[in-house]
């Protein structure tokens, strides 16, 4: 007995509920038309694929000291360079180590260079005179300038004295002494700020300071703020320690007064500096034909070099905080040695 409407027509699938991909399956795995298949895959065979390889005829072909030969010629030509962890191997513009330059005429006749390999040349004193004057006309005040000496000589002679191996609470017992020899004028108050600031860092300082009629308001306003740091002043080289000190700042010299080396207070100041094993450390000394009277270990310059007499002392530079448009106004081409500090090391070149 048949069920109503379940008979499959002739020509039609017996499974119920076929699909036409399903169809077309069945039909490939009954051996029916593969078209597709067949156009990708369905290319006759190599012949040549029934018999092996000759892998020992091959390797007689290869011509291996030929092809050696020609891989290290090439390697040799066109080796690239090797570079360490810490070098660029971006294509950089060619350095220029000269980027001060000074008129001919005013050329202190002596050059330096930065450990960078930097040309510092030294200047004369007059374009040096000339150029702290035109930064004071833009705004660079004394006052301004002498606490910038105060502050860069003051961590120099920290770092002379140790820095942090001996200046810690544990080294409290054995402080180190400072004395600062400063004579009545500007670079006097200029020994006196660093004085005030080596001992706003517990360094014992003793400064000398003569008793002169003549003193300059910048040296009296240096010393009345020194005198708040309880720290010693003496006016006599009497009163200077009679055993060797751990530094000697020597700011006795004036560049526009050479007469002071005749005084009574300098030469008793320079013999005792002299004579105690002290190093010593020049801020802003005077230059000329005169050998200096107090023989210096370094020396402290400020902006640009002077040429300093003595070749022994190691040259240091300053920052004092000029712009470098001032350099222009005065003939000096220049762009900062300093880098990232303020006070740099200076070699003859």
């Amino acid at each position: 007995m048949q069920s109503d409407g379940l008979c499959a027509s002739p020509g039609q699938s017996s499974v119920r509920g076929a699909t036409p991909a399903s169809q077309r399956k069945n039909a490939g795995r009954n051996g029916g038309p593969r078209t597709r298949d067949d156009e990708c895959f369905g290319g006759g065979t190599d012949d040549n694929m029934d018999s092996d390889f000759d892998f020992e005829g091959n390797l007689a072909l290869f011509d291996k000291a030929a092809v050696f030969s020609k891989i290290s010629s090439l390697g040799a030509e066109g080796e690239k360079p090797t570079y360490r962890h810490d070098q660029n191997i971006l294509e950089v513009k060619p350095i220029v180590y000269r980027q001060i330059t000074v008129p001919q005429h005013q050329h202190g006749g002596k050059e330096y260079c930065t450990d960078s390999g930097l040309v510092v040349p030294s200047v004369t004193f007059d374009l040096h005179k000339r150029l702290l004057a035109s930064a004071e006309r833009w705004g660079l005040s004394v006052e301004r300038r002498l606490e910038t000496v105060g502050v860069c000589s003051s961590q120099m002679a920290l770092s002379l004295l140790g820095g942090p191996n001996r200046l810690t609470p544990k080294n409290g017992h054995q402080l180190p002494v400072v004395v600062l020899l400063c004579g009545p004028h500007l670079q006097g108050a200029q020994g006196v700020s660093c004085g005030r600031h080596l001992a706003n860092h517990q360094v014992e300082t003793v400064l000398f300071l003569p008793n002169c009629l003549k003193m300059q308001e910048c040296v009296s306003r240096e010393a009345t703020l020194y005198s708040r740091s309880s720290s010693q002043q003496v006016a006599s080289s009497r009163d200077l320690p009679q055993t060797p000190v751990d530094l000697v700042i020597n700011c006795l010299d004036h560049h526009e007064s050479p007469l002071l080396r005749e005084q009574s207070w300098y030469q008793s100041a320079a013999l005792w500096a002299n004579q105690n094993r002290a190093p010593v450390l020049s801020i802003d000394p005077a230059v000329g034909a005169v050998p200096q009277s107090v023989e210096a270990k370094w020396t402290l310059f400020l902006g640009l070099p002077l040429d300093v007499e003595r070749a022994e002392s190691k040259v240091y530079l300053c920052d004092v905080g000029i712009p470098k448009r001032v350099f222009q106004e005065v003939g000096i081409g220049y762009h900062s040695p300093f880098g990232c500090r303020f006070v740099i090391p200076l070699h003859t070149a």
